[in-house]
């Protein structure tokens, strides 16, 4: 299956500055296929190892950095002779062996000539004690779960994917919005997980495509239990609880759900171990809607998201028919899959930085602020077509008036342009911010 991260590792290689690189993501995105797939196609040849339970790495990377030594132990490991330029040394699971991500330092620094990239989970990074991060010798790509374009071209829909990549072709989209929907309601069920979308390909049984998503979680359950420690309990407690959490009309996050008398400093190393291990993301309320956002984040109030919006469903216990016949994924669960998928779509776009916005003493919320690239926009997201958007509308004619901002709708409507606000259709939400997130670097 074709992945878009394909052209950032294709600019990774052309780059006069490039470094060791670090491929992170959660646990079955797809970064061991992604880079077998660079490898083949684009050198001519590969050293492959997986460090996972293999005693002869952590003797090889723990006795000492010499370069030239570890080269040739991998090339004996791997019987492939290791070419300057023309051979890619990818070295996976490297979360195993904290010994090999110190190491890349040393490749930086002494062996640049050496195309040598890693994959692996965050969870490596968390369990370096005593060992050093090699700090701005590394170039680090984080991949994500298949966009909703992604899967329109995994499951034959080419066409249909390639007219959201193509700008100014609104009227035939809109055209074409039953279709698009359908598509969508097949993602929303389905999500964006590699194995998901290959056994739906296959075998077109939702029995078979939910086995896989339950599956996915246990092995994140199994994570957790093995890596996170004395969290393990808080982890748990806290990434079972998102679904009802984003069930409410008000998707903070709320401690008291998760336990009577639960305290934020209970479970903030817990949060922030999800986050690492890229179970979920943390998206902070703003204080104040400007530029750079990041100067105005509150990072105590905040909402949290699943990773993949199939597997949101699974977690929920949703069953397939309710999701794949009818219009209900889209109007119940008070928006809760809508605002999930609508999140996992626009933080798979390089250069985005997403928070929130509530106004203090006031009920009036923005669901999300994105500033993509140079651009910053006021985002509301609508699980229907009933479509009234009065909290945007105060925002932006009033709250906002002269600054310039213009407002974001993604709902099930076709693209409408209005003087305050834009509404795109659901299912643009990925080309829309990618677009505006290349365009404000023209």
């Amino acid at each position: 299956m074709k992945r878009s991260i394909y052209n950032q590792l294709l600019a990774w290689r052309k780059s006069p500055r490039r470094k060791p690189l670090m491929l992170y993501g959660a646990r079955q995105v797809g970064k061991t296929y992604i880079l077998k797939e660079f490898g083949h196609s684009e050198f001519e040849n590969m050293v492959y190892i997986n460090c996972y339970q293999n005693p002869a790495i952590q003797t090889l990377f723990s006795e000492n950095m010499d370069v030239k030594r570890i080269m040739l132990g991998l090339s004996a490991l791997s019987g492939e002779e290791i070419i300057p330029q023309k051979t890619l040394v990818f070295l996976d699971e490297v979360q195993d062996v904290p010994d090999v991500i110190s190491s890349l330092k040393y490749f930086c620094e002494d062996a640049p000539e050496i195309v040598i990239v890693t994959a692996g989970s965050l969870l490596g990074v968390l369990n370096m004690e005593g060992k050093s991060f090699p700090t701005g010798k590394v170039d680090i790509i984080h991949m994500y779960p298949m966009s909703f374009n992604e899967f329109l071209e995994a499951i034959g829909e080419d066409r249909m994917m390639e007219l959201l990549e193509i700008p100014r072709r609104e009227e035939l989209i809109n055209a074409l919005i039953p279709k698009y929907v359908e598509l969508l309601r097949q993602y929303y069920f389905v999500g964006g997980m590699p194995e998901a979308v290959a056994a739906f390909i296959e075998s077109h049984t939702p029995e078979i495509v939910r086995k896989i998503q339950k599956d996915i979680l246990a092995a994140y359950d199994a994570d957790i239990a093995k890596h996170a420690g004395k969290e393990t309990q808080r982890a748990r407690l806290v990434f079972q609880s998102i679904p009802s959490q984003l069930a409410k009309e008000n998707k903070k996050f709320i401690f008291g759900a998760l336990k009577k008398g639960a305290r934020a400093a209970d479970f903030e190393n817990a949060i922030q171990w999800l986050v690492d291990a890229g179970l979920v993301y943390k998206i902070p309320r703003l204080t104040k809607v400007d530029m750079p956002i990041k100067f105005y984040m509150e990072l105590d109030a905040f909402k949290l998201f699943v990773l993949d919006v199939g597997l949101l469903g699974a977690m929920a216990e949703i069953p397939p028919s309710l999701m794949l016949i009818g219009n209900n994924v889209f109007s119940d669960y008070k928006g809760a899959f809508t605002e999930n998928y609508v999140l996992t779509q626009m933080i798979s776009v390089p250069r985005t930085v997403i928070a929130y916005y509530s106004k203090d003493n006031s009920t009036m919320e923005i669901d999300f602020v994105i500033q993509a690239g140079a651009s910053l926009l006021p985002v509301e997201v609508k699980a229907e077509e009933n479509v009234k958007s009065k909290s945007l509308r105060q925002f932006i004619t009033v709250d906002q008036a002269g600054s310039g901002l213009k407002g974001i709708r993604f709902s099930m409507k076709g693209f409408i342009k209005q003087d305050w606000m834009e509404n795109v259709p659901l299912f643009a939400a990925h080309s829309f911010i990618k677009d505006v997130s290349q365009r404000s670097l023209v």
